[in-house]
């Protein structure tokens, strides 16, 4: 068990930046708008703040489905990720500062620093609203949004490499879309705090695009110079000397 822990500790580091990526993708201007109307499609009727009681079971049941629709494909990406940089492990020091290098342009994009299409892929697809159509809708989103979350999809890809696990690339990409997907069922229970943030994000979306972009930047640099590396094996070290103690 404690080899276990020493041998996944550096993961905490990683995990932590890929809960933040999904947090700063949900709150990004190409996801945040279309929040309302995803939510309704998938509970099958409008929201209404006084019905939320009521219907609480199929909108909590709804946006669950969904959610974990777009995280079957993020999760699928993870272990692609996760897996190819277990095949290439030989060379995956130089590749990570590669992807460490494509990671901070990804930054730059998402602050809007450099020039890049908003136009998404979507599909046509377009399944029944409610329970039954809510997990391929998750898919349809996780499939049509993928360009648009580039930047902060293309950081937790690029941490599923380094760690050169398919198991643990899935359990990173699980944990973004967990940091994407939980808002959406705060905002699908009609919670004013919720919906209240909602609105408060969308009057800050440039402070927020900016310090989302600084996180991307950071672990870019870090990934490109190696500084990751030897900071992982540092907290490895350190969760290592403390089960040794205990």
């Amino acid at each position: 068990m404690l080899q276990d822990l020493v041998a996944t500790g550096p993961m905490l580091a990683a995990v932590a930046v890929a809960a933040l990526a999904g947090l700063v993708s949900f709150v990004s201007p190409c996801v945040l708008p279309v929040v309302p109307g995803y939510v309704s499609y998938v509970a099958g009727g409008p929201l209404l703040d006084e019905g939320v009681a009521t219907r609480r079971r199929p909108v909590v049941a709804g946006t669950a489905l969904f959610i974990l629709g777009f995280a079957s494909v993020f999760v699928a990406y993870g272990a692609l990720f996760g897996g190819l940089g277990a095949t290439l492990q030989s060379s995956q020091a130089v590749l990570t500062r590669v992807l460490g290098v494509v990671v901070v342009v990804m930054g730059l994009v998402f602050a809007g620093w450099l020039p890049r299409s908003q136009r998404q892929l979507l599909p046509r697809l377009r399944p029944r609203s409610g329970l039954v159509g809510a997990p391929l809708m998750g898919v349809t989103f996780g499939l049509g949004w993928t360009p648009c979350l580039g930047p902060t999809l293309a950081t937790v890809q690029t941490l599923a490499f380094t760690e050169a696990s398919a198991g643990r690339g899935a359990v990173l990409a699980g944990v973004y879309a967990a940091g994407l997907g939980l808002p959406f069922i705060a905002v699908g229970l009609g919670m004013r705090r919720a919906l209240t943030a909602t609105d408060w994000a969308r009057r800050h979306t440039v402070g927020i695009k900016r310090a989302g972009a600084v996180i991307l930047i950071t672990t870019g640099l870090l990934l490109a110079t190696g500084v990751w590396d030897h900071l992982m094996r540092g907290l490895q070290s350190t969760i290592s000397g403390y089960t040794t103690v205990l």
